[in-house]
């Protein structure tokens, strides 16, 4: 929708990821999966509109800026209150080749481990049920659920926020 050129697409967003909140799982040099883990206040993705406007040009620049906006960095982050003693989990994501390996199990469990936060939030999509089991499967319970409006060719009915208290 924005642009098909990758060269022109990295330039615009690289700058956006707040790399502290990253966590990141290796295999051979080679990323196998990814999550971030932040708080209440802060978000991993921080865009510039003059930079999305450089390397989009000023419409195209300002939609993204909108959505970006819209999106990423709008309070609440939850429909439910959170305080400073709650992480958000966002963005997880497993490399296709290395599926059904633990690989997401072991990044939630080192961030577990770290001890960062004593609860844990996240959403997840109703109709991404591998997911959700296995959210369920690291103690996470579910404590909300909103319809969504979206049009049905998306496959989401409802996003499920769960929640996962440390013992």
């Amino acid at each position: 929708m924005i642009s098909k050129d990758t060269n022109k697409l990295t330039k615009a967003f690289s700058h956006m990821f707040v790399l502290d909140y990253f966590y990141v799982g290796i295999i051979d040099n080679e990323i196998a999966g990814m999550m971030v883990c932040t708080d209440k206040e802060h978000y991993c993705i921080k865009h510039d509109q003059k930079i999305l406007a450089d390397n989009l040009g000023l419409v195209k620049g300002l939609l993204a800026n909108m959505i970006f906006k819209n999106y990423f960095n709008k309070y609440p982050k939850y429909p439910v209150e959170i305080d400073e003693k709650t992480g958000s989990i966002e963005f997880v994501a497993t490399n296709k080749k290395y599926r059904q390996m633990g690989i997401a199990v072991s990044i939630m469990e080192y961030i577990f481990s770290l001890r960062l936060y004593e609860k844990y939030i996240l959403e997840v999509a109703d109709t991404n049920e591998k997911a959700y089991n296995l959210y369920k499967k690291l103690g996470y319970k579910e404590i909300y659920r909103i319809k969504q409006k979206l049009p049905k060719p998306i496959g989401i009915n409802y996003l499920v926020y769960m929640i996962k208290e440390m013992n």
